[in-house]
Order: C-alpha cells, then structure tokens, then sequence
C-alpha cells in the first residue's frame, strides 16, 4: 500500500512541477486539457484573466485563469501579457 501512495504522490508531484502551461478545452476536436500554443493572457473587464490562444493544430482556444496562473505563466514564458 505505501508504494501505490508514493507513486502517485510522485506522479501528482511531476504533473504540477512541469512547466506552467496552460491547459483548456478544445471545442473542435473535444478534447481536454489540450497544452496551449502562443498564449496571450487579458485581464477581463469585471477583473478576471482570459487566455487565448492555439492548440498544436491550428484550432483556436480560450480558457478563464486565476490571478496566480497568469502571473505564473507568464513569468514561466509559455505565455504573453496582452
């Protein structure tokens, strides 16, 4: 039991120290947690933040951020302040 818990404590570890990508929905090809290719990162009118942005396909994606996500994307270079 203690190797199947130190495993996936490993696992769940590695997923969150990966770089910061960002991750959404593809609506076209119905897909989740599809990596995000050149994100650009807005701040929203009521103060929230959007990220928009391409899969590796070409097809065109956007998802809702926390204030840490973008900051930590952005200062992780996989994606841009708009």
């Amino acid at each position: 039991m203690f190797v199947i818990n130190y495993y996936f404590t490993k696992l769940k570890t590695s997923k969150m120290s990966k770089e910061h990508t960002i991750h959404a929905y593809c609506m076209k090809t119905k897909e989740k947690n599809v990596p995000m290719v050149d994100a650009v990162i807005t701040k929203t009118s009521k103060g929230g933040y959007m990220a928009q942005g391409t899969d590796g396909k070409g097809n065109k994606m956007t998802t809702m951020l926390s204030k840490d996500s973008a900051d930590n994307a952005v200062k992780a270079g996989t994606a841009k302040m708009g």
